[in-house]
């Protein structure tokens, strides 16, 4: 039987600040946590993939142009719904979905680019699949992000309002 410390081991730090936010959170923190680290590994290899594809050989680079480009958007878009979706104060869900529609996109579309240089390059073979798993994490939470009933029609600034000094 694991310990409590045995337990808060495998817990990863996103699941430990989801844990110890102190506000409601409308998703479910484990699956959310599980989410927010599938983004950040997925920016992180295909950062990596881009940089390994221009590390290549020169006469590789011109069928690598928009493999690059792709890691790097998909970089980019990962990280920030990475960030988004470890925010809670003053939530919009309607921000927070269309941010995860782009990573669903942006993972798509990277997944199947490195997926043509699956076989020549590993780098491209390993985004490829990180791409995919992130894509399947990502449509699995979106049918949790819908707006709260209760909230209204308010803009976020008005829902919640910044408190001046």
């Amino acid at each position: 039987m694991k310990s409590v410390a045995d337990k808060e081991a495998a817990m990863t730090y996103t699941q430990q600040m989801l844990d110890a936010y102190p506000g409601e959170i409308n998703l479910d923190r484990k699956h959310l946590a599980a989410v927010i680290d599938a983004l950040t590994t997925c920016a992180q290899v295909c950062t990596s993939c881009a940089d390994a594809c221009l590390s290549e050989k020169a006469e590789h680079l011109p069928m690598l142009t928009r493999c690059i480009r792709d890691d790097l958007d998909c970089a980019a878009i990962c990280a920030t719904t990475a960030a988004v979706l470890s925010r809670h104060t003053g939530y919009d869900a309607n921000l927070t979905r269309a941010q995860v529609q782009a990573a669903i996109q942006a993972t798509r579309t990277c997944g199947d680019s490195c997926g043509e240089h699956a076989g020549t390059h590993e780098h491209c073979r390993i985004c490829s699949q990180v791409c995919q798993e992130t894509h399947e994490a990502l449509n699995a939470l979106l049918p949790a992000l819908r707006p709260d009933p209760g909230a209204g029609a308010d803009p976020p600034s008005q829902a919640a309002p910044q408190r001046r000094g």
